[in-house]
């Protein structure tokens, strides 16, 4: 049974956010070099989910109009038949509409929990969800999270599992001109006997895919995110930029903290608009050529005022402060 980004949210709790070149479908004649698209602001619509199933057209103009030129995909649903569709929308409709307000997608988000569960592994899911990226014209398909039902059991086995199934997966994907990656949260920053962490079995595990760094994550975590960009060059080229708020940065993982199920450490998190917060993006953003870096996306789990105005505050500030 395929599980969407709506049965992660329940599962999960709306604490949580959340390649190779394909030909792009959206009417540009050529793709950007990574240098001019790095300088580009995109978006991860998961930061507007509430807005998306009754007001798409409505909040895809208002992205545009702030100044977004991308957008970053997530919960495609697929029905009996093997039909994708997005918040009611076919890829071909929502291609069609995103190129109406002059929006690029580079990146989608799709949930992967069977192919990535020990003794299942099937890859239904990922064929169609390769099919849909491509028909998008999108470069990456991400796995925004591991089979989250068993996260508080995981072990070094589940996480080199999931790093063989991502090695596979790209060469799957890579017969449709698309990259697979893996996007991080807390969790893979947990230490294990010997240190080891997740997100470094994956990495040193893996050699195709490539990795979406969400620096609220790392930076929550305790972690430095320019130490992953200086320890694995290359491999971080796409970046979720989001803030930590100002009077809860307490890090999340620790010998306390490790001891505790996901979900209550996710019911005491909370986020700000970039650069309001207390991350010092300037310094990660001096480092974005270690990274490799081609594309950002701004997102914020939970919003506590009007979401435009959010998303305005954030692109104000990555436009005027990060990217010039």
């Amino acid at each position: 049974m395929s599980f969407n980004r709506r049965t992660f949210i329940k599962q999960v709790g709306l604490g949580l956010g959340t390649a190779y070149f394909a030909p792009s479908l959206l009417g540009c004649s050529s793709q950007p070099t990574a240098k001019s698209a790095e300088k580009e602001i995109g978006i991860q619509l998961y930061t507007l989910r509430h807005l998306l199933d009754n007001q798409l057209d409505a909040t895809l103009a208002r992205v545009a109009e702030i100044g977004y030129n991308h957008v970053e995909t997530f919960g495609p649903e697929i029905d009996g038949t093997g039909n994708v569709s997005f918040w009611g929308a076919s890829p071909q409709s929502l291609r069609n509409l995103l190129g109406e307000y002059g929006l690029k997608t580079y990146s989608g988000h799709y949930n992967l929990p069977d192919f990535l569960t020990p003794g299942n592994g099937n890859d239904r899911d990922l064929r169609a969800f390769i099919d849909t990226a491509a028909e998008l014209g999108q470069e990456y398909v991400i796995v925004p999270a591991p089979p989250i039902p068993r996260i508080d059991q995981f072990k070094i086995s589940d996480y080199e599992f999931i790093a063989d199934q991502l090695n596979k997966g790209a060469e799957l994907a890579a017969q449709s001109g698309i990259q697979i990656g893996y996007h991080n949260h807390f969790w893979e920053f947990r230490p294990f006997d010997g240190g080891r962490r997740g997100l470094d079995v994956l990495l040193t595990n893996t050699t195709d895919p490539v990795f979406e760094l969400d620096l609220f994550w790392s930076e929550k975590s305790g972690m430095k995110s320019t130490d992953y960009f200086e320890k694995y060059p290359g491999r971080f080229p796409l970046w979720h930029v989001k803030d930590m708020d100002k009077s809860n940065t307490a890090p999340v993982i620790g010998p306390e903290e490790d001891k505790k199920p996901v979900m209550e450490i996710v019911k005491n998190i909370s986020y700000a608009e970039v650069g309001t917060g207390s991350i010092d993006f300037k310094a990660i953003f001096a480092k974005k050529d270690t990274a490799g870096l081609q594309h950002i996306f701004v997102e914020q789990d939970i919003i506590t005022i009007d979401p435009f105005e959010s998303i305005s505050k954030s692109y104000a500030y990555v436009a005027n402060e990060l990217v010039v």
